[in-house]
């Protein structure tokens, strides 16, 4: 992340932190447009998103998304509202048991 913007980020967290170390948090997907979370800002419901796309970088104060998943556990999005791409209770990352 740019410095400017990770100086900026500190400024609108409620913690003063941000991680840089940011990875996109949509499903696989083909655009090229990338997601990372930053923080949950002090508004409820709302957080701080680096957006990507090439060299091209923003960040984003977002909703959260506001619907949960199917099934008697309603799994939250963890994701803004209107994203892209699957749900996170649709794309759960593949777990690896070890096999003695």
């Amino acid at each position: 992340m740019p410095l400017e913007l990770a100086r900026e980020a500190e400024q609108r967290t409620p913690t003063g932190y941000v991680d840089r170390a940011i990875q996109c948090r949509l499903s696989d997907h083909e655009g090229d447009d990338h997601y990372g979370l930053l923080t949950e800002l002090d508004t409820y419901g709302t957080a701080l998103w680096l957006r990507w796309h090439g060299t091209e970088t923003a960040l984003l104060a977002l909703p959260d998304y506001p619907m949960t998943g199917p099934g008697p556990d309603g799994e939250g999005c963890c994701l803004f509202a209107d994203h892209p791409e699957a749900h996170t209770w649709q794309h759960a990352p593949e777990v690896t048991s070890y096999a003695s």
